[in-house]
């Protein structure tokens, strides 16, 4: 029988048609960078102070400049400066010039101090949801619970839009989730208040997961087997591209809700796309619209400038026989070594979610120029994206995936004695191993997609990626809650899970060259090198599978994002 992969070798696995729809999806990838990540700009939080009602105006007639206001009206610097202001009314007139306090405590005790009742002062020429609503001291759990609704939301969302996707067509999913995660992006902007801001944000989280995955598989199921996990990775490097926009974006666009309207609206460009993406022809295939698939199929041979083949309406689906095997979610813990597999991959997952989020947000609340900083971790992942091209099929993927995890943990381990005033360094630093964490998250997909058996392969990748989610709603809460015990506390728990997750990986067994297995015997037995025939099949279900998992940021990500 004729398949796909059949008529792409005579028709061009990677010629114009599959060049433009590449190019096309990887705005869908990039458009993904800026609800993953988005958080440190969106919810920024600057240096901030009580507001004292009549201070103002003292500056004004005493002339102070700002930090003569800071050192006579602040308590002190840290929590206690942006939480607590004296309690003292500053517009008396007998209040000096020089020293407006020292008149006023009994004897030398301290003065009483209150809460910041009357508001905060920020110091940014900008504003953030942080700035808008307060979301400060007693309320700065808030913007922890701002991320972690949007990762709640890809969390919860997986499961239905994946169906979406598998029930309506790949085409179908990607354009709805597009326009729904549009028009959230521009509600989010125009929110009144902090809740329907969550609602919102919850919401958008449910579709724009589902929005990336749909497009990284559409464009892995147009190319020849040839370029797939070559095409996967370059349309995860568009996330990056996003990323590197985004900043860009948040430096011309300084106000938050400004920013979110300029992420969001260019979404809607993306809409008219849907006259030059087509359906995909396996999809179409497996539901068995065999005409629509050879239509499709003979207009890639035409953009491609190719013939089709004459039997082309013969066209068919490869099915295989382990696939009608029903999947059991104990399937993944029914052996010894699958068990195994699947905890480890489990918490490869979580790691590579809360390392890689965690170091966004830790950079962000710490270095020096927010913008700067948050470009150059993001070029990293270029190189980051090269690496694992050049490195996955010669050194194969178990030695590399260590490295980059022990790496990214070895990273965050000597950012913790890094003084805060080598921001340079520190940015340096983290670039290294943001660059790990990148290439955890990237190859880790792939490792889950060789270590299944066929018929619990697409299980095994929803269970086990599910973890990234998770990850993604904790990673806020542990980033900015340790923060306030000690900055270099999440770092500590960032290098202790990347040191861990590094050894862990050199437990499972070597993919590179190994039979994709087919039964949970074989599953157990990984030692079999993979014969011509099997090449083919490996490369097909491989990609299939992958595209269950999104760039949790993959994501993904990216990107959502991977992302």
């Amino acid at each position: 029988m004729l398949t796909v992969d059949d008529v792409l070798e005579q028709v061009g696995e990677f010629g114009w048609f599959q060049k433009q729809a590449f190019l096309i999806l990887c705005l869908f990838s990039a458009a993904f960078a800026p609800i993953y990540v988005g958080i440190v700009f969106l919810a920024f939080t600057p240096d901030h102070r009580c507001r004292s009602p009549g201070v103002a105006e003292l500056s004004r007639r005493c002339g102070w400049s700002l930090a003569e206001e800071l050192n006579y009206t602040v308590p002190g610097p840290g929590p206690e400066g942006q939480c607590l202001r004296y309690a003292v009314d500053w517009n008396q007139s007998a209040l000096s010039c020089l020293d407006p306090l020292a008149g006023l405590a009994a004897n030398g005790s301290p003065l009483p101090l209150g809460p910041c009742d009357q508001g905060w002062v920020y110091d940014t020429p900008g504003s953030s949801i942080v700035t808008e609503f307060n979301l400060v001291c007693d309320d700065s759990w808030k913007v922890d619970l701002f991320q972690s609704c949007v990762n709640l939301g890809f969390f919860l969302g997986s499961l239905g839009v994946g169906y979406i996707a598998d029930r309506f067509g790949r085409k179908v999913c990607l354009f709805t989730s597009t326009l729904i995660s549009a028009v959230l992006g521009v509600l989010t902007a125009v929110a009144p208040d902090y809740t329907s801001l969550l609602l919102f944000r919850l919401l958008q989280g449910l579709v724009s997961k589902g929005n990336w995955t749909a497009g990284y598989t559409l464009i892995t199921e147009f190319v020849g087997l040839g370029y797939r996990r070559t095409v996967a990775i370059l349309f995860q490097m568009a996330f990056t591209v996003g990323l590197v926009l985004l900043s860009g974006l948040a430096y011309v666009l300084p106000h938050w809700r400004w920013l979110q309207l300029a992420v969001s609206l260019p979404v809607f460009l993306l809409l008219f796309c849907y006259w030059f993406v087509p359906e995909s022809p396996r999809w179409l295939l497996s539901q068995k619209r065999n005409t629509q698939a050879v239509k499709i199929m003979d207009h890639i041979a035409q953009k491609n400038g190719k013939l089709p083949p004459a039997d082309l309406k013969m066209l068919s689906l490869e099915e295989d026989v382990a696939e009608r095997l029903s999947p059991s979610f104990t399937d993944l813990f029914r052996t010894p070594k699958l068990r195994k597999y699947t905890f480890i991959l489990m918490y490869l997952w979580f790691t590579s979610s809360v390392v890689y989020q965690g170091l966004i947000m830790h950079v962000g609340a710490t270095g020096g120029n927010l913008y700067l900083d948050f470009l150059y971790s993001a070029l990293v992942e270029f190189p980051a994206s090269f690496i694992i091209l050049v490195t996955v099929d010669r050194f194969g993927r178990r030695y590399p995936l260590a490295m980059s995890n022990l790496a990214a943990g070895l990273a965050c381990f000597i950012m913790i004695f890094i003084p805060h005033d080598l921001s340079w360094l520190n940015i340096a630093v983290a670039c290294v191993g943001r660059m790990g964490i990148t290439i955890v998250f990237q190859m880790v997909c792939l490792v889950n997609a060789e270590l299944f058996p066929t018929f619990i392969r697409n299980l095994g990748m929803m269970v086990c990626s599910s973890l990234c989610d998770l990850g993604g709603v904790l990673t806020p809460f542990l980033v900015f809650r340790l923060m306030e015990v000690w900055h270099g506390s999440p770092l500590v728990l960032f290098a202790a899970l990347g040191l861990v997750a590094g050894g862990m990986t050199l437990l499972l067994p070597e993919t590179k060259g190994v039979t994709l297995p087919e039964t949970i015997e074989d599953a157990e037995n990984l030692q079999r090198k993979a014969k011509p025939k099997e090449n083919k099949i490996y490369l097909q279900v491989q990609t299939s599978e992958l595209s269950a998992q999104a760039p949790e940021r993959d994501a993904s990500q990216g990107t959502t994002w991977q992302k």
